[in-house]
């Protein structure tokens, strides 16, 4: 496995060719609209989507970018979480936290449809959202990296750009390098070290256009600079208008964003 030397790595505000310093890295910012459906939400329908909304100037009391009611998950008739209300506004970050067993995991899989709740509704701006919706507008980083172990780093982020889409005027090859990855464009899955697929994975949410960010212990496997670059990706994610929930069991501090935190256990309850 050789790594191309001599490369200048782009950080997420400066993730220009040829030399030249592009804008600041935004999801769906001016010049990085999103690509979507006639019929998307209005959080994907408005171009192009910049900051998050200004309380003094938005439209008064706008619907949560993610919202649940009354959401309630068994596992063989035992309890797992719920019944559960939680909300997450766009320019927010909601922290799931709780121990073992507490249902972390099992939520964030819910919310991104790849479970059935017993009971519930789940919401995107305003609007009712199936699995098949939220498969579109919620992008969802889980504990397994969800990659093809014998295809090569960038082939895997095109053909995940194949299935998912991505973000207008983002490529595979600079998301690489943004996520510290620059180099290892033809190494195979299975060569990279735990740390180093986190990232590849980081790299495929980054160019995902969805509006809503699961992350599932993001921080697990990552040094002290991936720690650094997930907290830079849910601050630019944010600033464009987007929203995230993380979990977390307390072992890691929490990205220095706006949030707010929900905790799983006997009674969940959201504090601000």
């Amino acid at each position: 496995m050789r790594r191309r030397r001599g490369r200048e790595t782009p950080s997420l505000r400066n993730a220009g060719g040829n030399g030249r310093p592009r804008p600041p890295a935004r999801c769906g910012a001016d010049g990085n609209a999103y690509n979507v459906a006639p019929d998307a939400p209005a959080c994907l329908r408005s171009h192009p989507r910049t900051e998050a909304p200004d309380p003094m100037t938005a439209t008064p009391n706008p619907p949560p970018l993610l919202d649940a009611r009354g959401l309630r998950f068994t596992r063989n008739d035992d309890p797992v979480f719920g019944p559960l209300d939680l909300h997450v506004d766009a320019g927010e970050a909601l922290l799931v936290q709780g121990g073992n067993g507490a249902g972390k995991t099992t939520l964030l899989r819910v919310l991104a449809g790849l479970l059935r709740a017993d009971e519930g509704t789940i919401r995107i701006d305003g609007r009712p959202a199936g699995a098949g919706e939220r498969s579109r507008y919620i992008a969802y980083l889980g504990h397994l990296p969800a990659l093809k172990q014998d295809l090569g780093t960038l082939e895997n982020l095109h053909v995940l750009c194949g299935l998912q889409g991505r973000r207008l005027r983002q490529m595979p090859g600079n998301a690489l390098a943004i996520v510290g990855l620059a180099g290892y464009e033809d190494t195979l899955v299975r060569q990279l070290s735990a740390g180093q697929k986190k990232r590849l994975s980081l790299a495929r949410l980054w160019l995902s256009p969805a509006p809503v960010w699961l992350l599932d212990e993001p921080y697990a496997n990552l040094d002290l600079d991936g720690i650094n670059l997930v907290n830079r990706m849910i601050s630019a994610h944010l600033r464009s208008g987007g929203a995230t929930l993380v979990t977390t069991h307390g072992a890691y501090a929490a990205p220095p964003v706006r949030n707010r935190t929900l905790t799983l256990g006997t009674a969940a309850e959201a504090t601000a």
